[in-house]
């Protein structure tokens, strides 16, 4: 049998959220439809923050409940910058949360307006909070390759963030390439480091592509041992707080990239390319990763063909 990796798409939060066009949530709920149709078994779907930061989000608490309602097998997180987003979260009916905590001091001022110490601190608290409330949870440790406005995370302040999420008991600490800065060799090397810390089936990576790395980083990541990813469908996304950060490693190269390498995902690329269409047409931009117009022209071959 082949080894499975994991994938959370995460366009309906991350690719959403830094786009000038704002989605309704019908049009949300049927890009989610969409890629549970490709065979995604986990989205992240919304983001419980202030409105007035991230406008595009201001939905989370009529999106929730109908994506848990439509899809009660799929695994759907939120965003929560704290205990406050936590308890909206659970209102809403979110049975996993993820916090985010960035690697730098700037960063976290930036994102949470919190500084390092506190923004850990706040973490922890509701990373605690929601497991007793019975929730998922993930933790983001944030430009865990570089900072946009500090530049290089040191390795050593990248494995005492990720060991005190991993001690806060998060299901899943995500290592995010925020600004899409990381090369496959930093990456082989952060993952080498570590797996000293936390138990690979805990470790999860988040990838940007904005030097058109994306696709190599996450090679590098499974040689490292990593199967579980974040990406999001078309290489939507984006942070607002993070200038330069482009796109995320778009789904279907990750797909494309990881079946055609012996491994299964369980998910269709001709269900991604109708997400990616989808999606394409709301926000009224081309949209798609590196092989785009390569899958385009197969599944037009394949049409033509039946």
């Amino acid at each position: 049998m082949k080894e499975s990796i994991h994938i959370t798409d995460v366009a309906p939060r991350d690719g959403l959220q830094n786009q000038a066009i704002h989605l309704c949530t019908a049009d949300k709920l049927r890009l989610i439809e969409l890629l549970v149709d490709a065979g995604l078994r986990s989205v992240e779907a919304a983001s419980f923050v202030s409105p007035r930061a991230v406008p595009q989000m201001a939905d989370a608490a009529e999106l929730v409940p109908q994506v848990q309602a439509r899809f009660p097998t799929l695994r759907t997180s939120v965003l929560v910058p704290n205990l406050k987003g936590l308890e909206r979260a659970h209102a809403a009916g979110a049975k996993e949360i993820a916090v985010v905590l960035s690697a730098s001091e700037t960063m976290n001022r930036k994102n949470i307006n919190m500084g390092l110490d506190q923004a850990t601190e706040v973490s922890e608290q509701t990373l605690a909070a929601a497991r007793a409330l019975g929730l998922r949870t993930r933790a983001y440790v944030a430009v865990a390759f570089d900072c946009p406005f500090e530049g290089a995370t040191p390795l050593d302040e990248l494995l005492r963030l990720s060991a005190r999420m991993h001690a806060a008991a998060a299901d899943e600490i995500v290592i995010a390439d925020t600004i899409g800065s990381a090369s496959p060799g930093q990456v082989k090397e952060r993952f080498a480091a570590l797996r000293d810390v936390l138990p690979m089936e805990r470790i999860a990576v988040h990838l940007h592509d904005t030097r058109g790395m994306g696709v190599a980083n996450a090679w590098a990541a499974l040689e490292a041992g990593v199967r579980r990813f974040d990406a999001s469908v078309g290489g939507i996304g984006g942070c607002p707080f993070a200038p330069g950060a482009a796109g995320n490693v778009a789904t279907e190269d990750l797909v494309l990239m990881a079946e055609r390498s012996g491994f299964a995902t369980g998910i269709a690329l001709p269900g991604l390319l109708a997400a990616v269409d989808f999606a394409q047409e709301q926000l009224r931009r081309p949209l798609g990763g590196r092989a785009i117009t390569w899958l385009r022209r197969q599944r037009d071959q394949d049409l033509q063909n039946t």
